[in-house]
């Protein structure tokens, strides 16, 4: 699991001790993605803990053989790895409510677009939409 600082600094205090609903992502190692933060600053019960301080440490991770990176909340994280071309798939819920204002998902720099693949769709009952999109 990948996470921003400020996203960190959110879930870990809560994240641990949430053992049945967290448990997966509780055991799985967690990259953290920040130029500030100092191991120090990590808990001590949530498992493996690593930070990383540039997105080239992301793109050496990503070159690894450990498997998939999910990356949860992050916005900036999520919007400057876009930009570098390291996303290679979103899983996006949509959740039937407009705001007024927010975080954005995607950053406004000037970029070629990027063509997705929808691979999933799913459809819930509370009108939430998740949809899975591989980028081409």
């Amino acid at each position: 699991m990948m996470l921003g600082r400020v996203s960190y600094q959110a879930f870990s205090p809560v994240w641990p001790d949430m053992t049945a609903e967290f448990a997966g992502y509780n055991a799985m190692p967690k990259y953290v993605v920040s130029t500030t933060l100092q191991d120090k600053d990590l808990v001590s019960n949530w498992g493996e803990i690593s930070i990383l301080r540039s997105l080239d440490d992301v793109a050496a991770l990503k070159e690894t053989e450990g498997g998939p990176i999910s990356i949860h909340g992050s916005a900036t994280l999520n919007r400057n790895l876009s930009d570098a071309h390291l996303i290679d798939r979103y899983h996006l819920l949509v959740f039937p409510v407009l705001l007024g204002a927010g975080k954005r998902l995607f950053s406004d720099t000037d970029k070629d677009k990027q063509n997705l693949t929808l691979i999933e769709s799913e459809s819930y009952g509370n009108g939430i939409q998740k949809l899975v999109y591989d980028v081409r």
